[in-house]
């Protein structure tokens, strides 16, 4: 039997999931956690960056998404200065790191099947 089907549920924090696929998800579920990460694993990035990266996203949802990835422990926020403007930079913890791999995978999953069954598109505000 899988490590997962051992018990009933699975415990992180104060929270109780079904099963570690249920927790997974809700670390890195959602349209734009996984992406967020993805920019952060080349390294640290200012808000007004990933807001620049993750183009269709509102400002609202991306400040949101962060929140819940700090809160989780996938990323951590620095703030440099005392008095605005503050400069404000996110960047995986190491927990965060570990999940790399999966990016990685579900990077190579995204480009096979954009090659396969779609292709690569150039954005219509893409600068050339």
């Amino acid at each position: 039997m899988k490590a997962e089907c051992l018990t009933d549920n699975v415990r992180l924090g104060d929270k109780v999931y079904p099963c570690t696929v249920s927790m997974a998800m809700d670390l890195v579920g959602g349209k734009w956690k996984t992406v967020i990460l993805y920019h952060l694993q080349s390294g640290e990035k200012r808000f007004g960056e990933l807001r620049k990266a993750l183009v269709s996203v509102t400002e609202m949802t991306l400040s949101l998404q962060l929140k819940q990835l700090e809160r989780d422990g996938l990323i951590e926020r620095q703030v440099y200065g005392v008095k605005p403007p503050l400069k404000v930079v996110y960047r995986l913890t190491p927990f965060g790191e570990t999940f790399i791999p999966v990016l990685a995978a579900i990077t190579r999953w995204g480009n096979q099947v954009a090659a396969e069954q779609g292709n690569f598109a150039v954005a219509e505000n893409a600068r050339l």
